[in-house]
């Protein structure tokens, strides 16, 4: 939650220091490429790799067995991602032209500026990978708050630059660039010391042979496309983007944040938590016990994301203006990032459920099934943003991105209910009931109460403020006032396990 808080606190400096521009669409590609690659080798294929791996060892194998092998991971991975970052740096050219190609003929030198800053920031991904390998070990051991708090440490760089660094530099935004690779240094820093006090702290050995090694690099090969198909989506929307008008990189930049908040403080959280778990129960041959940890996380998914899909889209105007406006990021800059905001809305139940579902075949150490469905989603996908993007524009990328999500979220669940592999348990019936209704309940109230945007556009900074505050607090209050009317207790959400 602290580290979403400050992101928002991050896109706000953005918005009021550099508005929706040339430079900005130049900073958010630049940044997007290793953070995608991030996604791919760190949270995405490596996580989902190496938890399980990482659990077995430490449940059925010896501590000299469980040291060796993690000495042996840090030393491999780490000379795989230092030598893919230094072949990023060279190639910084043509990964732009490759993520950005629309950017070559800009009259604006968006293409020499997004290179410039490529160089700066793509060393981020070695630092941050070897950020993820220990924050795997930490949530291994339970340690969730560290690596949770470790983006903290990413957002406070980047406003301390774009603040204090910005204002030195020729070219101001190129401070948010250093700010990447200072975060990078600091998270993996800051990460080490709580591995010594877990008693794991690796010594780097490259161990390419060793049969955990072995074994953590061939479930990272599907995983590498299967856990970050959303991502993937996200980049082809910006290939595409990139040769409609100036700034639609920037609107979707910040719709996309806004959506991310709950993703992340609910979506990834979760996922984060039952992946070990479910890791320990598959290792402990207890289906029964596996199946419980994927129901409760689903039940958790429905209670606060349904109606927090409901509140993104009726509230996508006013957050927007509350959060971003200003002499920089104009009415129509408002205007046309609400646009993408309304088209994600109804995908955030879908990209939340996926955070959770697809645990449920890495916990088995199946990353195969999630390539397969991917493929799929991601096929679709690429047939509706060209299909879409005509009479749309932008919004017509991310409203591609909601559909492919659904679909993805859909053949995920199919896949786990025909594997035998989840089993809903009691009750589901009357708990989607419930919360839809209090959802309607909430979606109406804030239908009623958060007027026309022009209204918004019109007040003071501080007025919207508490107006959007005193909103979200009353919908809240409905929402969960309907489900307690409805019969809703605590104990239907409350996990089984013990």
């Amino acid at each position: 939650m602290l580290s979403r808080i400050l992101g928002f606190v991050r896109d706000l400096v953005f918005a009021h220091w550099f508005g929706a521009s040339a430079a900005t669409d130049a900073f958010f590609v630049a940044f997007k490429i290793p953070n995608f690659l991030r996604r791919l080798f760190a949270e995405g294929s490596f996580s989902v790799a190496f938890v399980p791996i990482l659990t077995e060892y430490r449940t059925k194998r010896n501590k000299l067995e469980l040291q060796t092998f993690t000495d042996r991971m840090a030393g491999s991975l780490g000379l795989v991602v230092l030598l893919v970052s230094l072949v990023g740096v060279v190639a910084a050219p043509i990964l732009v032209m490759i993520f950005a190609p629309g950017f070559w003929n800009e009259s604006e030198g968006k293409y020499e500026l997004t290179v410039e800053m490529l160089t700066l920031t793509f060393p981020y991904l070695f630092f941050i990978t070897m950020t993820a390998f220990a924050g795997s070990i930490l949530n291994t051991y339970n340690r969730f708050w560290v690596p949770a708090f470790t983006p903290v440490l990413l957002n406070l760089s980047l406003i301390g630059c774009a603040i204090w660094l910005s204002p030195m530099m020729e070219r101001p935004i190129v401070a948010l660039a250093w700010g990447v690779l200072i975060a990078g240094i600091v998270q993996f820093m800051f990460q080490l010391p709580f591995l010594w006090r877990v008693k794991l702290f690796p010594r780097p050995r490259v161990g390419f042979k060793d049969p955990g090694v072995v074994r953590v690099m061939r479930l990272m090969v599907p995983a590498l496309f299967g856990v970050s198909v959303s991502q993937i989506n996200l980049l082809l929307d910006t290939l595409i983007a990139s040769f409609l008008v100036s700034g639609s990189i920037s609107w979707l930049y910040y719709s996309d944040r806004l959506m991310e908040f709950p993703v992340g403080v609910l979506g990834v959280a979760l996922g984060t938590v039952i992946l070990p778990t479910l890791s320990r129960r598959h290792a402990e041959n207890s289906p029964q016990a596996f199946s419980r940890t994927l129901d409760w996380a689903l039940r958790l998914n429905i209670l606060f994301g349904l109606p927090a899909a409901v509140g993104l889209f009726l509230l996508a105007g006013p957050m927007l203006a509350t959060l971003f406006f200003s002499d920089a990021f104009d009415h129509h800059d408002v205007e046309m990032a609400t646009r993408s905001l309304m088209a994600y809305a109804p995908g955030l139940m879908a990209i939340m459920l996926i955070k959770v579902l697809a645990p449920g075949f890495y916990g088995r150490q199946d990353t195969k099934t999630p390539v397969r469905i991917g493929v799929i989603a991601m096929s679709v996908n690429m047939v509706l943003n060209i299909i879409l993007v005509f009479p749309l524009a932008h919004a017509g990328l991310a409203l591609a991105t909601t559909i492919s999500s659904g679909l993805n979220a859909y053949l995920l669940f199919r896949a786990l209910i025909i594997g035998r592999i989840y089993s809903p348990a009691a009750g589901w019936a009357a708990l989607l009931l419930r919360v839809l209704l209090a959802s309607l309940a909430m979606g109406i109230f804030i239908w009623w109460g958060a007027g026309d945007i022009s209204e918004w556009l019109a007040g003071s900074g501080t007025s919207r403020v508490w107006w959007l505050a005193g909103l979200i607090a009353s919908a809240i209050m409905v929402y969960f006032l309907t489900l307690f009317l409805l019969g809703a207790r605590p104990g239907h959400f409350r996990s089984v396990e013990r």
